[in-house]
């Protein structure tokens, strides 16, 4: 079986060190590397692995040079970053984390240049709409709602620009980047259960149900090492929930 190397973006992170998790303990095939802020913080949560490359550094402080030799030799490349919940989080800088972040991952495999595309997997949230406009729409609350939280949410606004950038940009025959933007409803803590995959959101903003962070990492997971799910999800945006 190949071996493949993941880097996870965000892997100190609830879902990224699950995320890590879970791909060591699929297969001694599967090999991770990650970018963290803090190695002592990140083995807190995640066990030491011979699989495990773990590089301590501010994401979007890297040079040119490092930044290239991370995502070198990757199969797939996982973003799992999110805003800290805090004042600090939703209107301190970066507030273009996770679209400066998948704008220099890509940028990055183009000056690379693979001979196979590379798979990117962003994690977003159900209330980024998929720019193909192809999701039901909304009620007018929610469409107002929305509307107010991008220009009070900086951090929603960041998550839009990175979905619009890969859907846009990057389009959906570029020969050396695949991608796909996971949307999961309301994150809760927990272990993998059983969930479903939608094309689009199926409930509301206020409606009922939720997906844990385990299950939003497995789903990701199987993106990565499984071929049938990847053709199956590949340059769309997938509704996850519990």
């Amino acid at each position: 079986m190949k071996i493949t190397r993941t880097l996870i973006l965000g892997a100190s992170g609830s879902t990224g060190s699950k995320l890590v998790e879970q791909l060591l303990l699929r297969n001694e095939n599967n090999h991770v590397r990650a970018i963290v802020r803090s190695k002592e913080w990140f083995y807190q949560s995640v066990a030491a692995s011979d699989r495990l490359e773990v590089i301590e550094a501010s994401l979007l402080d890297m040079n040119p040079e490092e930044f290239k030799e991370a995502v070198k030799d990757c199969d797939a490349v996982c973003s799992c970053l999110g805003h800290n919940l805090s004042m600090k989080g939703i209107y301190g800088q970066p507030r273009r984390l996770v679209v400066d972040a998948i704008e220099r991952v890509c940028k990055t495999i183009k000056v690379i240049g693979p001979s196979t595309p590379v798979k990117v997997i962003l994690m977003g949230s159900d209330g980024v709409a998929n720019p193909d406009g192809k999701d039901n729409k909304r009620a007018l609350i929610e469409r107002i709602i929305i509307g107010c939280v991008r220009v009070c949410v900086p951090p929603h606004r960041d998550n839009e620009a990175a979905a619009d950038f890969l859907y846009g940009i990057i389009g959906m025959q570029d020969p050396m980047i695949e991608w796909v933007v996971v949307r999961p409803t309301d994150l809760i803590d927990g272990e993998v259960s059983s969930y479903d995959t939608f094309d689009k959101p199926t409930r509301g903003l206020f409606g009922d149900g939720n997906a844990t962070r385990a299950n939003v990492a497995h789903f990701m997971n199987e993106l990565v090492v499984n071929g049938e799910t990847w053709e199956k999800w590949r340059s769309k945006m997938p509704f996850l929930l519990n």
